[in-house]
């Protein structure tokens, strides 16, 4: 027996709201999220802020001061490079709940983003990271509807 299109539409209305809420607090964490990555020979640590801009730039150790210029604007743009395309994985996870389709309202199909177009082809291939953290218990994160992820 099919649902009264009463029901359906109440359904569909409540999903609606919460997935407007979602949005919203997914917005506000995302305005506020930065990463930090560091160059592979450990001379530069670089943030970058959440529209994936540079905000921050520090010379560690002081090893700047033995790098040729090209040396350290290598490290610079690396680790700017690395921090970035943390955000966007963390903007691609953040965002991925509300592409899928609901459970609830078979209506509602869920849209497709093209992640590679929107952030370059690095942010689909695996994060070195996430495979050395796949042994360990995943840290929290709390995604855009609450349930628990990995960061």
């Amino acid at each position: 027996m099919t649902e009264p299109l009463e029901k359906r539409l109440e359904k569909a209305m409540a999903e609606l709201q919460a997935a407007q809420e979602a949005v919203a607090r997914t917005e506000r964490e995302l305005r506020t999220a930065s990463f930090a990555a560091l160059s592979s020979d450990r001379a530069v640590r670089a943030t970058a802020g959440p529209q994936g801009e540079l905000t921050g730039i520090d010379f560690l150790e002081n090893k700047y001061r033995d790098m040729s210029p090209q040396e350290l604007a290598a490290s610079v743009l690396e680790a700017a490079g690395a921090a970035r395309l943390k955000m966007n994985r963390h903007v691609m996870k953040a965002m991925a709940p509300f592409a899928e389709p609901s459970s609830n309202v078979p209506e509602l199909k869920g849209f497709e983003m093209d992640w590679e177009r929107i952030f370059g082809p690095e942010v689909l291939r695996e994060d070195p990271e996430d495979s050395a953290r796949a042994g360990q218990a995943a840290p929290a994160w709390r995604d855009a509807i609450g349930e628990e992820g990995e960061d």
